[in-house]
């Protein structure tokens, strides 16, 4: 942790529905060339690049080779991949610039949902005796999870709606977001999750750029300096855990030294209205921080992207000194099932 690291640029695609016109390619490609651009470097310019993806959602085995393509072959590269949120890939691109053996590195990550059932495909991801074998989909386990916290008295319904109202109005002023404004309550999907409390399936792209010390400072005015970031996961199985807690998130935060100082902002990766219910107790954030200024998950949610798009509009924030220190979260599996969490500062001012 002697060597300071930062995010330096960030970018993301504008995020849809359906880009059925799009191969995954063509969808980065725009992402990659703008980040790199805030920056002024070349591919060449790259020590390190690692990037996140599922091959479940592509259909196909080692998918993500293709996206090289964007990235550029030549000359070498060192590369690196995670079968997961980009967020996880970042901080594997954090700890290969820790051992000085890079001074820049390049982390992407993009998913395409449209094609088929997210809430099918991402059943995968269970336990595969006990849990996958009864099919239970991601909306129906996240709906256990909120009637958990209703059971206990730790939110309503008209609370959960006033969440997914509050994030799809910050969406406004994000114009990359999937859905922005008033979007309805709507009928329960799976009680008591309404379609309001759930995110939209769509597809998308995001990338940043990591610097060290001296190389942060002159690629960027305000570095988002990254003094901590730690990723814990829970118990496998969903009958040990207690779904109205988010232990991993809490230690995480511990270790990334989140309670030290307060935050003013969190961005957290929240699919799921009742999550952010959740993540806001084992973060202990209170009403003064701004949560999810960009609108968050339920304004946009592209599968193995959504993670690494809170880090960035944490250190976009930070950028651009809207924020001073920030807290950026991202999640995988069911029920916030694995939980990374960075803390990111800037320079005083």
């Amino acid at each position: 942790m002697n060597r300071p690291i930062a995010v330096v640029a960030f970018a993301q695609s504008d995020h849809r529905r359906s880009t059925d016109e799009l191969s995954e390619v063509e969808m980065l490609i725009p992402v990659l060339h703008e980040v790199l651009a805030r920056t002024g470097l070349r591919t060449a310019d790259i020590g390190f690049t690692c990037s996140g993806s599922s091959d479940y959602l592509a259909g196909r085995a080692f998918s993500f080779t293709m996206t090289l393509d964007g990235v550029g072959a030549w000359p070498p590269i060192s590369e690196s991949h995670v079968e997961m949120d980009g967020a996880f890939a970042l901080y594997e691109a954090w700890s290969k610039l820790l051992t000085g053996d890079a001074d820049t590195a390049l982390v992407y990550a993009y998913g395409k949902s449209s094609p088929g059932s997210p809430r099918d495909v991402l059943t995968r991801q269970l336990d595969p005796y006990y849990l996958a074998p009864l099919w239970p989909d991601s909306v129906a386990l996240a709906a256990l999870q909120a009637q958990a916290l209703l059971d206990a008295g730790d939110t309503d319904e008209d609370a959960l709606a006033a969440i997914g109202a509050r994030s799809r109005a910050a969406a406004t002023a994000n114009p990359h977001a999937q859905l922005r404004g008033p979007v309805p309550r709507g009928d329960h999907l799976v009680r008591p999750l309404r379609t309001g409390d759930c995110p939209p399936i769509g597809d998308g792209a995001a990338a940043v750029i990591l610097a060290a010390g001296d190389r942060a400072r002159r690629l960027c005015a305000r570095p988002a300096w990254i003094r901590g970031l730690d990723h814990r996961i829970e118990p496998h199985s969903l009958g040990a855990r207690d779904l109205t807690d988010s232990p991993s998130t809490r230690l995480a935060a511990e270790r990334a030294g989140a309670f030290e100082r307060p935050v003013d902002t969190a961005e957290l990766h929240a699919p799921f209205s009742s999550q952010e219910v959740v993540l806001r107790k084992a973060l202990r954030l209170g009403d003064e921080v701004c949560v999810n200024p960009s609108g968050g998950a339920l304004a946009a949610n592209p599968l193995m992207a959504a993670g690494l798009i809170r880090i960035g509009e944490a250190a976009a924030r930070i950028h651009r000194g809207a924020s001073d220190r920030a807290l950026a979260h991202a999640t995988s599996g069911p029920c916030l099932q694995q939980n990374l969490v960075a803390v990111l500062e800037g320079d005083p001012r």
